[in-house]
């Protein structure tokens, strides 16, 4: 199951994405991490150093490399410089599975609690004043394209803050989004903007709340939010420890946010596939990119891209095209 964490800029959002690929990964889960946000903090929020979480391969920076492989023999595809971050897959097209044996898996990820973890990379100087991030989620969006989940795997996205996952199609790459907001007029903006935003593309969402202190902060965020509201979350000493740098385990948790945990596994959990739905919503942003810029980007009609007939609808699409 494809799963992202959002919300306001220091809501917690990269905390509460952690603190769920920690539970994943102690039940046993196979799960893959991706920051992609452009505050790079996952990898330390999950227990690396923040040398070793520099030292993760970037996927911003191996674009060419990314897209290279992913295209495999697809007909439709005729070169990596073709292809944009919203190409869908086709026949001959390479596709990934949670550990799976492929070189995008094993070039670059680390482990990282007990979870293979991979990252989008933060700015270069090189970038600076020349490019936007979204140049280097779009590697994070060909990956979600390319990637046959299962029932019991999990790919957790921690995504840019705010509204920003809009500027492209990646926020209809998820099979569940959880919204993480304060208890606060400005925690809850942010999801008036995706409810309003997401309305036309059917995009599953609930609400984590954090730092809840007690009944009025829950109320308050039943009262904006509604039947969104999944759980909520304290505001945990064992949590801050982390933040500091001590050493940190689940079980340091205090039993109500175990409990959040659990349910917000359960929610994904309950959450039937839609191949088809991701498909049809692949094409769609891909059509709307290739008109806005990629054709003129790449001199090509990238509408020839899209394979009528090939869809993400079962294991048995996977490809079984040797890995170079």
């Amino acid at each position: 199951m494809k799963v992202a964490f959002v919300g306001k800029g220091g809501s917690g959002k990269t905390t509460l994405s952690s603190l769920f690929v920690r539970h994943l990964a102690a039940e046993g889960a196979p799960v893959v991490a991706v920051d992609a946000d452009i505050n790079q903090h996952l990898g330390v929020a999950l227990g690396l150093s923040e040398q070793a979480a520099a030292a993760i391969p970037a996927m911003g920076a191996r674009l060419p490399e990314i897209k290279d492989h992913l295209r495999g023999t697809n007909p439709r595809i005729s070169s990596a410089a073709a292809m944009v971050k919203t190409t869908p897959p086709g026949r001959g097209s390479r596709l990934l599975r949670i550990g799976g044996d492929d070189p995008i898996h094993s070039r670059l990820s680390v482990e990282a609690a007990g979870a293979t973890l991979m990252a989008t990379g933060p700015f270069t100087e090189e970038d600076l004043g020349v490019s936007c991030y979204h140049s280097k989620t779009g590697a994070v969006e060909l990956y979600l394209n390319h990637l046959v989940d299962g029932r019991g795997e999990y790919a957790v996205v921690d995504c840019t803050a705010g509204a920003e996952s809009f500027a492209s199609g990646m926020f209809t790459r998820f099979d569940l989004t959880f919204l993480v907001a304060e208890p606060t007029r400005k925690g809850v903006a942010v999801y008036r903007q995706w409810t309003e935003y997401a309305a036309d593309y059917d995009v599953a969402l609930k609400v984590i709340g954090n730092k809840v202190h007690g009944p009025d902060d829950v109320a308050f965020l039943r009262e904006h939010v509604g039947a969104d509201l999944l759980c909520c979350v304290g505001q945990s000493g064992a949590v801050r420890a982390m933040e500091q740098g001590r050493p940190f385990h689940l079980g340091d948790l205090e039993e109500h946010d175990r409990a959040a945990l659990a349910t917000i596994r359960a929610a994904v959990d309950a959450r039937a596939k839609d191949w088809p739905k991701f498909t049809r919503q692949a094409i769609e942003f891909h059509l709307k990119n290739a008109l806005a810029w990629a054709n003129a980007a790449t001199g090509q009609d990238l509408a020839t891209q899209i394979d009528p007939d090939f869809t993400l609808a079962s294991e048995t699409a996977l490809t079984t095209t040797a890995f170079q």
